[in-house]
């Protein structure tokens, strides 16, 4: 029985291995090709809408954060909608750990405020499964803007280890900026690979007032 069950995890194991390997290739390879946002969208990345970049493949995603910016610390305030996109092999167990995992409810967004010059700390926004209106402000993490550990370039850091336990110990978000009211985001933790395996989503509208996490 017990080498019955070690050969079942084994190929768990390799299966789950085989398919981060997959989804990690499905961002393509050697960095940033040099295009610049419009070229990826067919378009004014001024004009970029939350379907225009849903409309990308994952390689395509991957190169529109790498060719996008930073936003400045000080822009990103307040209540933000977001979505995970549907991009690569693994993208329905991120999906799933997402909305079903990572919070008290479906995920819905992201809130940010400055209290420093450069540094600050924000929460995330989930939502009853029943659709009742209830909003959970909760998962606090720190944020700041400094150097990208999935390229060389610049991102606004959000990083969870200081208040969270568990496999959210290790999870950190990178965001760069398509315009105002549209940031691409990219989120990682160590189960899942860290930052060679991230998971893309997005944060799109105008804000809504910042209003605390729940006490």
């Amino acid at each position: 029985m017990m080498k019955k069950i070690l050969i079942i995890v084994s190929v768990l194991v390799a299966v789950n291995l085989l398919l981060v390997g997959i989804n990690i290739l499905q961002k393509g390879t050697g960095g940033w090709n040099g295009q610049s946002m419009d070229e990826i969208l067919g378009k004014p990345a001024a004009d970029a809408t939350l379907e225009d970049i849903q409309s990308l493949s994952k390689a395509e995603v991957f190169q529109l954060f790498y060719a996008a910016p930073a936003p400045a610390f000080g822009e990103m305030k307040g209540e933000y909608k977001a979505k995970t996109l549907a991009v690569g092999i693994m993208a329905f167990a991120a999906d799933y750990f997402t909305h079903h995992f990572f919070g008290p409810g479906k995920w819905l967004g992201k809130a940010f405020f400055p209290f420093e010059k450069e540094k600050g700390w924000g929460y995330n926004l989930f939502g009853d499964r029943g659709d009742d209106g209830n909003i959970h402000r909760t998962r606090k993490m720190n944020t700041w803007v400094g150097p990208s550990t999935i390229d060389d370039r610049i991102s606004f850091h959000l990083d969870y280890s200081p208040y969270n336990g568990g496999l959210v110990h290790s999870m950190h978000d990178e965001i760069r900026k398509i315009h105002d009211g549209l940031y691409l985001g990219m989120g990682y933790m160590a189960a899942g690979g860290g930052s060679i395996n991230p998971a893309p989503f997005v944060l799109y509208g105008a804000p809504e007032k910042w209003k605390g996490i729940d006490k």
